[in-house]
């Protein structure tokens, strides 16, 4: 049983003597973080870690722009790189990201943290149902299920039947996908006649969204496969530092290789226990292309608990709760699309719908749009309601009318810039 243990030292005296190596590896040779940091900079205590300037997506993309096409941020010469990725673009100008031979291992045995924790062997046989394109997807899971000797399936390239046949035919026993494609798959399944209840699919490993924490989402996945469900986070710019819980309660920190904080957006200051504020994130393992204090964008409640007898973990509740960005502020009470995506999900299963954000008179105001009939979307419209306080207006759309997605889904469309 997990209980609530007093805060730990931070950063940790092995996390500042991994820093601190981090520090000698790259101030030498890499120019965007020499001049952001200094040549010789030592971080002998948690006060000076938290007197390091904090860096943003921002600053990496305008270095890239002025030092194209890979930027500055890079501490070997340009030969030693093998990996090549980009980000999404979610939440703007694409950012390329460079990995050595080395530092790809590194991601590999992050995820290697991933799968063991979600149970994953050698044995089992993992489908890979996403496009093998430049952003980071499940490359790196990918590499760590190599790493850990299992088998890797890639459905890249197939449509939705070609890969659920694909998983009946290989055996494949562990799915890896976006919260929003495997309840697609289970949509194109109910639609072809399969039970995926008789797949072989024993785990779901999710990531790209934050559906794998949201317990509506969750409940319908693990429904619909007949599956444990674990959630995952992770970034290009970042690495793989999130590992889901068994009871889906959020996601723990790899704090082995990562250094985590929690701030508040407006002040930077670190919000208490139990609070909701930024995510900020330093890799440790990735010396090659290194990132000391970044602010994620996404927003998340810490809490330290410990399980057993073991140390205390730094758990997320309820995984990454959405974006800074994405916070929407109807008369006076402050919500996330996940909050919305869990009640949906609770009413009308795994229906398609979508969330649109305007602004009138400076105010926030909000709609949805879902592929149910209109009882449904009343029932939704009144647990939104009753859960959250606030009347938001929830209309029936026709079937197959909005998008379906395979990588990270849109379904919240932000009108208010």
């Amino acid at each position: 049983m997990a209980s609530s243990s007093p805060p730990a030292a931070f950063p940790s005296p092995g996390q500042l003597d991994r820093l601190n190596e981090l520090f000698r590896e790259i101030l030498p040779a890499n120019p965007f973080q020499r001049a952001r940091l200094g040549g010789g900079r030592v971080c002998e205590t948690p006060v000076g870690y938290r007197h390091l300037p904090f860096l943003t997506k921002d600053d990496l993309v305008a270095d890239s722009a002025a030092h194209p096409p890979f930027g500055t941020n890079l501490t070997y010469p340009l030969d030693h790189y093998t990996r090549y990725h980009q980000t999404s673009g979610t939440t703007g100008q694409p950012l390329r990201v460079l990995d050595t031979a080395e530092t790809w291992d590194w991601w590999g045995r992050c995820w290697i943290e991933v799968l063991e924790a979600a149970g994953v062997t050698s044995a089992d046989r993992a489908f890979f149902a996403f496009s093998f394109a430049p952003f980071i997807g499940y490359w790196s899971a990918h590499h760590g299920v190599s790493m850990l000797g299992a088998m890797t399936i890639p459905g890249g390239g197939s449509d939705s039947i070609r890969r659920l046949k694909l998983i009946f035919d290989t055996g494949a026993t562990v799915l890896l996908c976006t919260p929003t494609y495997a309840l697609h798959l289970a949509e194109v399944a109910e639609r072809e006649g399969l039970d995926l209840a008789d797949s072989p699919i024993r785990l779901t490993i999710h990531a790209g969204e934050p559906g794998g924490s949201i317990a509506g989402t969750r409940a319908r996945i693990a429904e619909a496969w007949g599956a444990q469900v674990f959630d995952h986070a992770g970034a290009s710019e970042i690495g793989a530092w999130g590992i889901g819980d068994s009871e889906g309660k959020g996601l723990y920190m790899n704090e082995a290789e990562f250094i985590a904080e929690v701030v508040d957006p407006d002040s930077l200051e670190p919000v208490p226990e139990g609070a909701v504020g930024e995510l900020i994130i330093t890799n440790l393992g990735r010396g090659a292309w290194p990132v000391i204090r970044y602010r994620t964008g996404d927003m998340v409640r810490p809490r330290r608990v410990r399980a057993g007898g073991g140390p205390a973990k730094l758990l997320l509740e309820g995984g990454v709760l959405g974006r800074l960005d994405d916070m929407i502020t109807v008369r006076g009470v402050s919500i996330y699309p996940s909050a919305l995506e869990n009640i949906i999900r609770s009413v009308a299963g795994s229906a398609e719908f979508r969330i649109t954000a305007t602004k009138s008179e400076e105010m926030d105001q909000v709609a949805i749009e879902i592929e149910a009939g209109s009882v449904a979307a009343g029932r939704v419209k009144r647990e939104i309601a009753d859960q959250i306080g606030i009347r938001i207006e929830v209309e029936a759309a026709e079937e197959n009318s909005l998008p379906r997605w395979e990588a990270k889904a849109k379904r919240f469309h932000d009108l208010r810039k």
